[in-house]
């Protein structure tokens, strides 16, 4: 097991990167800025995907000043939701002609990888969790890990949008049946009486078990939607990553269109999107494609 003094060695060095950055950003040509408030998420919304966010767009120092503070948005204190990392959309225009900035976001990814692949290589998750909290208590493990996407070439557009994805879980047939056994043990879960809770349990133990027994099952779970940042070269040349914090674009060129972040509103509608036929549509139980 890795120690305290490891762990916390690595993270003050990622720390220290991250902090030499923001200072270089404050004193660095900056010829826009804009950052895309979102709304707090709730303790009692931790588990829920949101139908609407609403997004507050800030633009100039006060953008700027925002995009710097995110970058630093590591620690617990006192958010209202633990369990939901904090999303800081943005992007940063910056004049980068020494590249002085692009090596140190170079330096910066390199050190939040290694600091990823140290905590990484306890494959306990309590012991992985134990061992990074003592070390630096109070961190949030995964906002630490979140790299800084940035782009040094001349792309034809940087814009904004949202990402849907699932929490995907593969489970054998008896893992899914134990799951519902478990179920049965719970008083009055939903708002329906005892009996009708049961009756509804064996209904999708009967579901399950008529299954064969070699059947691969996955739990497919919405999770919350979250911004991310479109990069387009050609309509064949394009690439996309994460805007969970903000983007920065070096040497930006005035022909470079930038979009930005609208606010989100799920559209079930949506011709493309799939329809799920769930075995337990409850759980989000399916079975997987072989």
């Amino acid at each position: 097991m890795k120690n305290k003094l490891s762990i916390r060695s690595h993270f003050d060095y990622l720390f220290d990167q991250v902090s030499l950055l923001c200072e270089e950003i404050k004193h660095a040509d900056i010829t826009k800025a804009y950052y895309y408030k979102l709304p707090p998420v709730q303790k009692k919304d931790e588990l829920s995907a949101p139908e609407k966010i609403h997004v507050e767009k800030i633009t100039g120092d006060l953008a700027l000043a925002n995009c710097i503070a995110s970058y630093k948005d590591l620690f617990i204190e006192k958010k209202e939701s633990g369990k939901v990392l904090t999303r800081h959309p943005g992007i940063i225009l910056v004049n980068d002609p020494n590249d002085e900035l692009k090596n140190r976001l170079v330096e910066v990814n390199l050190a939040k990888e290694a600091f990823k692949e140290l905590v990484l290589e306890i494959a306990n998750n309590d012991a992985r969790f134990e061992a990074v909290h003592s070390a630096v208590p109070g961190l949030v493990t995964l906002a630490a890990y979140r790299k800084i996407h940035f782009e040094q070439s001349i792309p034809y557009s940087v814009r904004f949008t949202w990402m849907t994805k699932h929490s995907t879980k593969s489970l054998s047939k008896k893992a899914a049946l134990e799951i519902l056994q478990r179920s049965s043990q719970y008083t009055n879960p939903r708002a329906i009486d005892q009996q009708s809770w049961q009756t509804l349990l064996e209904q999708e133990k009967i579901r399950v078990s008529s299954l064969p027994s070699t059947s691969k099952l996955r739990i497919r779970r919405p999770t919350r939607v979250s911004p991310e940042v479109n990069v387009r070269f050609s309509a064949k040349n394009r690439y996309h990553v994460s805007g969970a914090l903000p983007f920065v674009l070096l040497n930006p060129q005035e022909e470079t269109k930038i979009g930005e972040l609208k606010n989100y509103m799920r559209d079930d509608s949506d011709p493309r999107k799939k329809e799920y036929n769930y075995l337990i549509e409850r759980i989000y139980l399916e079975e997987a494609e072989n």
